[in-house]
């Protein structure tokens, strides 16, 4: 996945949830080699530990256990928490 394929999808699924926030972007998950290779890039702000990283609010778990793919909030459970409002694309 690159950069812009992450926001195609961030955006796609923004659109598809409409006023659902079960269906919101709820967790990025990244393999550690595509974050390496490409994905890095991304705009990324980690505040705290709890929170961890986070692009475009939305918190992103990096691992070579992971398929690069987006959850939505129901997906994610907890693991995306605390939730935050998604940022569209700049």
């Amino acid at each position: 996945m690159t950069p812009d394929q992450l926001t195609a999808a961030l955006d796609a699924m923004m659109v598809a949830a409409g006023e659902d926030p079960n269906l919101q972007p709820g967790l990025i998950e990244i393999n550690s080699d595509e974050w390496c290779e490409t994905l890095y890039g991304i705009e990324h702000t980690a505040k705290s530990l709890d929170e961890g990283i986070r692009h475009r609010g939305i918190k992103v778990a990096i691992s070579s256990a992971f398929e690069t793919r987006v959850l939505t909030r129901s997906e994610a459970g907890d693991r995306g928490e605390p939730y935050r409002d998604v940022t569209r694309a700049a």
